[in-house]
């Protein structure tokens, strides 16, 4: 453990305040940077004060658009997330510890197999209308995103072979094959609870601690307190305003000169700056952001030649990137798509680091051509796609790898580029699972396969873990199908990226979360001003 790395530790643990962290740290050279930098710790002991009522909280977004809609089986990105869960609740929740625990679903049981099981509904807990919350509501929620319908949840629930009410406060639930995460499956944000035969999403029927006043598609939304909440400690503003900002220069400034109250997404190259001011607390969720990659398809000459794909796994600088274009303000990736938030993450697994020795070693071995390899990039992939490209365009030259960064337009990138070509630049968000996030992406018969890589081993793998209820025996699993791809497969997760959010000095309750920005996008019914 390095210096660095104690002194966290200690923060962690209760036994180094902030002020001596930061005193601690300026005496390693790294403190100016971290002033502001509010620490896990550090926010942690901030969730046991005892909330304080009142306020309105002011929240300056990216993530939405002017089409948006509080159709739950429209929603895409981060704004609407959060409106949503400002009014409704979700059947499960993740914790901060990255693990499923009850929300309006309160607990359940399976049998061996995971196949069969029962959820336990909360009682006496009201709608918005009055009504109070049963099994109906439970399974006319989840039939939203099941059968004709659009909604991106939809695939997540083909699993479901059957679902019934065994009571008004139990639900039964049948699945085609066994699934050990199927109550993390049920925490997909699209997947909030409604009223049974609730259509009318300009005014929706929830739960949640808060009710609708103004709806202004990419503009703002406002909302007001209802005035009781049934979780306790939570939903302690008087009313909450989230403002689209989605640029990032307005979104800071807003911040900066007391507009709004918290904003997510800074930009890493300007945050340290922003962490001096006296007035923000910066909230950094470490290594659980975008999993930032190039990925080249296996079945496609040169790239169907494994020493290449090897060589290119070494011969990219992943720190000078994450050092340059993030800042820092990423963790390196292992190539493959779990972070180290993740309870199944293969923390035994070495890091693989740039080495063009070895990198010029197989790619002498695979016998490609120099002039044999292009990669596409542009800013319609991510921001700084093509700088990252760059970076490894020169790191490449070091093993004597000629490699030829082509850009494109950023317009249709997605629907012309990836999938399509095969090799060029992508990202991943976070999964609820690592079964999601293996299978989504790595699985022979993964309709977003993007390497188009298949292993029986893996394949195999996976399924078994996915009905293991021996959690020992599934992180071995995971473990191993993690180093299979990681050796053999077509992807270079070269960065995952930090959760970077900014905050007035006297919001509390906004715990960095493993999964998303904001406190899980929670921060309006976590939140509270001291």
């Amino acid at each position: 453990m390095n210096d660095m790395e104690q002194l966290n530790a200690l923060v962690a643990n209760g036994k180094l305040s902030r002020r001596e962290f930061v005193s601690r740290a300026s005496a390693l050279g790294v403190g100016s940077s971290l002033g502001g930098l509010l620490l896990t710790g550090e926010a942690a002991a901030q969730t046991k004060k005892t909330p304080k009522k009142g306020g309105t909280l002011r929240v300056g977004m990216e993530g939405g658009s002017a089409s948006d809609s509080l159709d739950p089986r429209t929603y895409a990105d981060s704004i609407m997330i959060a409106a949503s869960l400002t009014l409704m609740n979700g059947f499960i929740e993740i914790g901060n510890d990255g693990k499923a625990k009850g929300e309006l679903l309160e607990s359940w049981s399976t049998k061996p197999g995971a196949t069969e099981w029962v959820f336990n509904v909360r009682k006496g807990i009201k709608f918005t209308s009055g009504k109070t919350l049963d099994a109906d509501d439970i399974l006319y929620s989840l039939s939203l995103h099941m059968g004709d319908t659009k909604s991106p949840a939809k695939g997540l629930l083909k699993q479901i072979k059957e679902m019934k009410k065994l009571s008004p406060t139990q639900v039964q639930f049948t699945l085609e094959s066994g699934n050990a995460d199927f109550p993390s499956v049920l925490s997909d944000y699209h997947l909030v609870v409604t009223s049974n035969g609730w259509t009318d999403w300009t005014k929706p029927d929830g739960t949640g601690a808060f009710t609708l006043e103004k709806f202004e598609p990419g503009v703002r939304i406002t909302f007001k307190n209802k005035g009781s909440y049934w979780k306790p400690g939570r939903g302690n503003f008087d009313a909450v305003e989230i403002l689209y900002i989605n640029d990032k220069a307005a979104r800071t400034a807003a911040l900066q000169s007391g507009k709004i109250d918290a904003a997510n997404r800074l930009d890493a190259r300007t945050v340290n700056l922003l962490a001096k001011n006296p007035k923000l607390n910066i909230v950094r969720t470490k290594g659980s952001g975008n999993r930032y990659c190039f990925v080249s398809h296996v079945t496609a000459a040169p790239y169907n030649n494994k020493d290449l794909r090897t060589a290119l796994k070494f011969g990219i600088d992943r720190k000078k990137i994450i050092d340059t274009v993030f800042n820092g303000f990423a963790s390196v990736g292992n190539d493959h798509t779990l972070d180290a938030n993740n309870p199944f993450y293969n923390k035994k697994m070495a890091q693989r680091a740039y080495d063009p020795d070895k990198a010029a070693f197989h790619f002498k071995r695979s016998g490609v051509a120099a002039s044999d390899l292009e990669l596409l990039t542009s800013e319609g992939a991510w921001g700084s796609a093509v700088d990252c490209a760059s970076i490894y365009q020169e790191s490449l030259k070091k093993a004597g790898i000629q490699l030829k960064v082509k850009k494109v337009a950023a317009d249709g990138y997605w629907s012309d580029v990836w999938l399509k070509q095969p090799f060029c630049a992508a990202y991943w968000g976070s999964r609820p699972t690592a079964d999601v996030a293996l299978s989504t992406t790595f699985k022979s018969d993964a309709e977003w396969n993007d390497t188009k890589w298949k292993n029986a081993e893996f394949d195999k793998l996976i399924l078994e873990a996915r009905v293991e209820l021996n959690e020992a025996k599934r992180s071995e699993m995971y473990a191993r199908a993690q180093e299979i791809v990681a050796d053999d497969g077509g992807m270079v997760c070269f960065a995952i990226s930090d959760y970077l959010d900014g905050y007035a000095k006297n919001v509390m309750g906004n715990d960095p979360h493993p999964r998303y920005d904001l406190a899980d996008d929670r921060i309006a019914e976590t939140g509270w001003f001291a």
